[in-house]
């Protein structure tokens, strides 16, 4: 008997070129809607915003006849056998995709639209299966409805950060948006060692806590730059001692303006905000505001907040302005 694949939708991406695909979900690839046949959409019975999905394509562009590839593209790496590798060449080319569940419309035709993220398929790839991830039916240990790779994330950061020296104690917090809602470290969280219990999700629009414990007090300026800045996935605020010892020092209009090259193209993406208490709304409206057109905001007498697309870029350029602080700091 022969297997055969009846699709169930497709997906709909700005991902229209194979060029543009990420290799990995977690490595920038956009949310996407997939459109879900009307003879199937009785199969989406209790799925519910905020799930971990695996998505299950037939990669309709993959080259079938081949046996071996350079894992990921890489010609200096040797040659592997496809089974060895997730490549998207080889006989059978099914793709498996670890996406959330966003949320759901109404499509055309009867159809059922589902928004997920994040997605690296290209527009118009056939989906063949939809199934809850493994990670969705295990205990993850972080708590109940707290998404096991999302706080892995959260936790990987908060280390960084702390072993580079932006982050001591208890102090700083970092967050990711999770479609609707955010991932964020809660207060009294020792940030270099996160453990369950450390971790809330929280709805942006409301501030309402979702699960996990007592979100960081600076939780209502986190929904403020998610609110205004819709680019912002994930954002982290440190206390760079650095910046700190700086800030000090010199007015924030003349902070980093230093004859270095890369003080002044990051210049150009820090904005500030005035010395309003932590915790309270007033600095949350201030940092929510200039991060509209700033990706990092130095709050005077408090500490730096920087927002990306990727955990890592929110960090990297903290840590990169820590490290220009310090030079503007020698030449005082």
């Amino acid at each position: 008997m022969q297997p055969v694949l009846r699709p169930i939708g497709t997906v709909r991406s700005r991902l229209t070129r194979l060029d543009d695909c990420p290799k990995n979900g977690d490595e920038g690839a956009p949310e996407a809607w997939i459109d879900i046949l009307p003879e199937f959409a009785a199969g989406l019975d209790t799925l519910e915003a905020g799930q971990e999905l695996t998505l299950v394509t037939w990669l309709h562009l993959a080259d079938r006849d081949t046996l071996a590839v350079h894992p990921r593209g890489d010609t200096s790496r040797p040659m592997r056998g496809v089974f060895n590798t997730r490549s998207p060449a080889r006989p059978n080319p099914l793709g498996l995709h670890d996406v959330r569940l966003l949320g759901t419309a109404p499509g055309p035709d009867g159809m059922v639209r589902l928004l997920v993220a994040p997605l690296e398929a290209l527009h118009g790839t056939p989906v063949v299966d939809i199934k809850t991830s493994l990670s969705q039916r295990r205990d993850t240990g972080w708590g109940d409805g707290v998404p096991l790779r999302e706080a892995e994330t959260v936790r990987r950061l908060c280390h960084t950060a702390w072993q580079r020296g932006l982050l001591s104690g208890f102090n700083g917090n970092v967050s990711l948006r999770l479609g609707a809602t955010c991932l964020v470290t809660c207060t009294g969280a020792a940030k270099g060692d996160l453990s369950p219990g450390d971790l809330a999700v929280v709805e942006i629009a409301s501030g309402k806590r979702i699960a996990g414990g007592k979100p960081s007090s600076e939780l209502a300026m986190h929904l403020e730059v998610y609110r205004r800045q819709p680019r912002a996935q994930a954002i982290v605020h440190t206390h760079p001692p650095r910046l700190l010892a700086l800030g000090l020092r010199v007015a924030p209009q003349q902070m980093l303006h230093i004859d270095v090259y890369e003080a002044q193209m990051l210049v150009s993406r820090l904005g500030s905000a005035p010395a309003h208490a932590p915790g309270t709304q007033a600095l949350a409206d201030a940092v929510g505001e200039a991060a509209v057109t700033r990706e990092a905001v130095w709050m005077e007498r408090h500490g730096l907040v920087c927002w990306g697309e990727t955990p890592m870029q929110a960090l990297a350029l903290g840590e990169e302005l820590e490290h220009l602080a310090g030079i503007h700091l020698s030449v005082l």
